[in-house]
C-alpha cells in the first residue's frame, strides 16, 4: 500500500516557495504615500482591527505642505492597488518609530506586509537608522511572527495601552548590526 503524504510529512522546498513567493509579489510596487492615497488608507484601516484608530485628519496631516520632515509615509500596491501601508517617524537622530501600519483584509498572509516592512527598514538604514521601534498589541500573534521574522525583540511592555479591548502593549526595537 504507497504511503500517503500530508503537508506534515514533506519538507518545505525553499527553493520552489521563494519561487512562488516571487511569483506572487512580481506585480508588487512599494512607493511613498500621496495626498490621493488618503481615502484608501483610511478604508484599509477601518478593516483593520489592529491598525491605529487615527482619524482623517491624522492621516491628512501627514500629506500637509507643513508635515516634519522627518514622517515617512510608504503603499504598497499589487497590480496597481494600494493593499497596504505604513507611517513612521523619525524619533531623534539614528532611533525610528513605526506609528501604523496595516494590510487590506484580502491581501493578508501573502508576504505583502513582509515585503513593505523590508522596504521600510531599507529606507531607515539608507537615511542612517540605527533602532526601530513600535507598539503591538500582545494577542496580535500574527503581527508580532512578522515582527520576529524581522529580528524585532521585546524592550518593553506598556500596561493597559490598548482600548475596546484593554490590552497590554508589547514595545519592540529592531537595531541594524553595528560595525566595530
Amino acid at each position: 500500500m504507497p504511503t500517503r503524504l500530508t503537508s506534515a510529512s514533506v519538507a518545505p522546498d525553499p527553493v520552489n516557495n521563494d519561487r512562488l513567493n516571487n511569483h506572487r509579489l512580481s506585480n508588487v510596487r512599494v512607493r511613498p504615500a500621496g495626498p490621493a492615497d488618503l481615502p484608501r488608507l483610511m478604508e484599509i484601516a477601518s478593516h483593520s482591527a489592529t491598525a491605529a484608530g487615527w482619524n482623517e485628519q491624522q492621516y491628512a496631516s501627514l500629506f500637509a505642505p507643513e508635515a516634519p520632515a522627518n514622517h515617512v509615509a510608504l503603499v504598497i500596491q499589487q497590480d496597481g492597488q494600494v493593499v497596504g501601508f505604513l507611517a513612521a517617524r523619525q524619533v531623534a537622530g539614528s532611533e525610528w518609530e513605526i506609528e501604523n501600519v496595516a494590510v487590506s483584509g484580502p491581501a493578508r498572509r501573502r508576504g505583502l506586509g513582509s515585503h513593505l516592512l523590508g522596504a521600510f527598514l531599507d529606507l531607515v538604514r539608507s537615511r542612517g537608522g540605527i533602532d526601530v521601534y513600535l507598539e503591538v498589541r500582545e494577542s496580535n500573534h500574527a503581527a508580532r511572527a512578522l515582527y520576529e521574522k524581522w529580528a524585532f525583540q521585546e524592550a518593553g511592555r506598556r500596561k493597559s495601552y490598548y482600548r475596546d479591548p484593554d490590552e497590554d502593549a508589547l514595545l519592540l526595537r529592531f537595531s541594524f548590526p553595528q560595525q566595530a
